[in-house]
């Protein structure tokens, strides 16, 4: 056996093992963070928008908090892979997230595809972002908490709701869609939560 079918060999073991590991770098508290600034940017937003809004604040409004929020949980994620010393657990983390990103990047091209094509599509990118992201978590399941299958289909479900019963009022559009998000991530936060072992909890 030659020395790049011994490497071949020793990454399928680790990623064997990684998924026999549950992965905890996602932490509760900025998750339930990111939960309650999505359901408070739902009760902001006809307050802050325009009334005649023709959708492009209304992107740009809930690009700003998405992007707020995936700094939040991705700077909390990326503290603790720097404080993490062992390769293994380095590897683990860059797996893990590797099956999150692509719905991320999805989500930015439709974002911006979309309106492009006609500002009226707007109105799809709730139930769309929703889909995306429980797509997101079922890809990442492997390696989470059992119980994070359920929040994923949550946010399938929900999606799937968006888009088939569709608003042309943005006002309610973005209430629907904080809720959501806010009611999705806070329940991913409980998992995480409950997921944590007894002892390190204290």
């Amino acid at each position: 056996m030659d020395l790049t079918n011994a490497l071949d060999r020793i990454d399928e073991i680790h990623a064997q093992m990684a998924k026999g590991e549950v992965f905890r770098g996602y932490r509760p508290v900025p998750v339930a963070v990111a939960g309650a600034i999505g359901l408070l940017a739902g009760w902001l937003q006809p307050r802050l928008l325009p009334s005649g809004d023709d959708g492009s604040a209304f992107l740009w409004y809930w690009l700003s908090v998405a992007v707020l929020n995936v700094l939040l949980i991705g700077g909390v994620l990326v503290a603790g892979y720097r404080r993490v010393p062992d390769s293994f657990s380095r590897r683990h983390t860059r797996r893990v997230v590797g099956q999150f990103v692509p719905c991320l990047a999805a989500g930015a091209v439709v974002s911006l595809a979309l309106p492009a094509l006609d500002p009226g599509l707007v109105r799809l990118l709730p139930g769309l972002w929703a889909l995306l992201l429980g797509l997101g978590i079922f890809a990442s399941r492997p390696y989470l908490a059992r119980a994070t299958g359920w929040v994923a289909l949550f946010f399938v479900l929900a999606g799937s709701a968006l888009l088939a019963f569709p608003t042309p009022d943005l006002a309610r559009l973005g209430a629907r869609n904080g809720a959501v998000f806010g009611l999705g991530l806070l329940a991913a936060a409980l998992v995480l939560h409950l997921d944590i072992p007894r002892s390190e909890r204290g």
